[in-house]
């Protein structure tokens, strides 16, 4: 699967990663349901660390289409509501 993180780029993070990676953006849905500021930063932070370190990134030069689009690690509580699905920033 393909992962924009906004303003980073690309990276290609296997099937087998996306149960781990769901139970860091349910911290996130939860935290931004709450309105808790800290708990969000602290969940976003640890969701987009999360991608970083299960992806490859891809080449700069190389733009495949994204299968997720998440959020940049400044992003607000606000923002990523704005963002969120039904089942949250990654389906699944």
């Amino acid at each position: 699967m393909i992962v924009r993180i906004l303003t980073e780029g690309q990276l290609e993070v296997a099937d087998d990663r996306v149960e781990a990676l769901n139970a860091l953006d349910a911290a996130v849905e939860q935290a931004v349901e709450a309105g808790d500021h800290e708990a969000f930063a602290d969940a976003l932070a640890a969701l987009l660390e999360g991608v970083r370190s299960s992806g490859s990134p891809l080449p700069a030069d190389v733009l495949h289409d994204s299968d997720l689009i998440l959020p940049p690690a400044d992003a607000t509580l606000e923002e990523v509501r704005e963002m969120l699905g039904d089942e949250g920033l990654i389906p699944g």
